[in-house]
This record gives C-alpha cells, structure tokens and sequence, in this order.
C-alpha cells in the first residue's frame, strides 16, 4: 500500500469514529497523476447524494497539461465507489448533527486508487490544544531518550 496523498490537516481538526476504505472513479490522465502522488486533499469533503458518494473539491491537476481535454476541471466531483451496506449507513450517520465525511488519505493498492474516509466529528479549539500539547511532550521524551 503506497500512499500517494494525506490529508494531514483533517487529522488535526476532526476525531474519526469510523474509517472507510473507498475505490474512486477517474479518467485515465487522472489515474497517472494520481500514481505520481499529484493529488491535494485540502479542503476535499465527501457528501452522499441521490445513493451516491460524492468526492467534492480534490484537486488532481492533469498528467499533461498539454494534451488535456480542454473542458477539464482539476477539482470536479468524483465519484467514490463503496458497497451498498456502507452508502445507506453513511446516509444515516452523515445526517446525525456534526458529523462530516473527510477524505483522510489516498493510496494505490494493486494497480487501483483508493481513498480513506474518515466520518468525524469537528474538534473544538481547547481539544486542538490539547493534541498539540499531547504532541509536544511526546517529541521531548524521545528527544531526552536519543
């Protein structure tokens, strides 16, 4: 399993219930970019509509520019390709007040590109805090073990 983009900053502002692994539909330029890593999940959120998951706001730039279609939009809704058991328990969760559907990372897992989705609830300021005091004190004790 490659990684080929995270989403460092949904780690920071969401607490993650429940992880789901989901196929994503692309055109084929898409598909190369994407394997090279050209992928940016910043600000990409995941809404369910008419029994589909929809993967809004992901930039993939294309492949080569040069030989592109020229209607091509980079940030496009994609289409995220899961069974039908976990679409209709993200329609009932997703409706549930705070809970959001975040793109955590995208990764290639036999030839196929893949994406984690996290359903999370948005952490509030004072808990933000506290990851990153958490975080400090864990990088001194293993600054003082070296």
């Amino acid at each position: 399993m490659k990684t080929l983009s995270e989403n460092k900053r949904a780690r920071f502002d969401y607490e993650f219930l429940e992880k789901y692994d989901a196929g994503i539909e692309l055109k084929g330029f898409e598909a190369k970019a994407a394997v090279l890593g050209r992928v940016n999940l910043a600000g990409a959120y995941a809404t369910v509509k008419d029994g589909e998951v929809w993967l809004t706001n992901c930039d993939i730039p294309p492949y080569q520019p040069k030989n592109m279609p020229a209607d091509y939009d980079s940030k496009r809704p994609r289409r995220l390709l899961l069974t039908r058991g976990e679409i209709a328990e993200l329609i009932g969760r997703t409706k549930e007040k705070g809970l959001t559907l975040v793109p955590i990372q995208m990764y290639s897992k036999s030839h196929l590109v893949k994406v984690e989705l996290g359903l999370g609830r948005s952490r509030k300021k004072a808990d933000k805090r506290e990851v990153l005091k958490k975080k400090a004190a864990e990088r001194e004790i293993r600054d003082f073990k070296n």
